[in-house]
């Protein structure tokens, strides 16, 4: 049985091996319980993971062809695929669990929301993404590629950077490097005001990120606040944990 790509869903398939076993180790330093994966698509890493020992496995695949090929070619995934977006699926377990996948690269921003959303059951995530995704998550301040993600990642989960990933390990190629790397949840949270006033200062902050911070936050602080000396700095110098402080003193 032979299946077709589909570049609407941003599709490209993993065909190394070398990379699964990779991902495979990684997965099995945390070895979960309970695992998700994000588009299995053609089964790649999907084969590995039907492996793993005293394993709950479930999958989430959009593509009713990918579902219909998986089912047929590994038939002990019956029952574990879940056909759905991964935007809009109910969260799958009740207990904590570890996400992993090869994500389409044109919703992997939104995925990491989801994860976000999710943060209290996913004590770690394994992801391969656009290097340049990659890249933004595990960034630290003062670096070009540190913003929106970075800072809300980063303020509930440690971010490793595991590896690189060669366009010729995928099938078709993409025209860009990609990259694989950990989540793993912090043992201590950052203390913000709330969640909401949190992601919405980083957001503002960043909008603008090469103005000086109290021209975008000026809505968000009152004058006298606005006066102190770390609203004469951009949004890039600013740590995670300087974030977190400023929302205290919002309005």
């Amino acid at each position: 049985m032979q299946y077709t790509l589909k570049k609407s869903l941003g599709q490209h398939f993993l065909k190394d091996e070398s990379v699964c076993e990779r991902i495979v180790q990684a997965i099995s330093e945390d070895m979960p319980r309970q695992l998700l994966e994000v588009g299995p698509g053609g089964g790649a890493l999907t084969k590995y993971l039907l492996q793993l020992p005293g394993l709950d496995f479930k999958a989430v695949e959009l593509d009713a062809e990918k579902v219909q090929y998986l089912e047929h070619t590994y038939p002990v995934i019956k029952g574990k695929l879940i056909h759905n977006s991964i935007l809009d699926v109910a969260k799958p377990f009740e207990t904590p669990f570890m996400v992993v996948g090869n994500f389409p690269y044109n919703i992997s921003s939104q995925i990491l929301f989801r994860i976000l959303e999710w943060k209290n059951s996913v004590p770690v995530m394994i992801g391969m993404f656009q290097k340049e995704v990659a890249d933004r998550v595990a960034s630290g301040p003062g670096s070009k590629d540190y913003g929106i993600l970075s800072v809300l990642v980063q303020a509930y989960y440690d971010v490793d950077y595991l590896f690189d990933v060669p366009p010729e390990s995928f099938n078709p190629p993409p025209k860009v490097m990609s990259g694989v790397i950990r989540l793993r949840r912090r043992d201590t949270e950052y203390a913000v005001r709330t969640e909401k006033a949190f992601f919405a200062l980083v957001k503002a902050a960043f909008g603008q990120r090469r103005k000086m911070l109290r021209n975008p936050l000026k809505g968000m602080f009152n004058s006298e606040t606005l006066q102190e000396e770390i609203f004469s700095k951009r949004a890039e110098q600013l740590s995670v944990a300087d974030f977190a402080a400023l929302t205290f003193k919002m309005k």
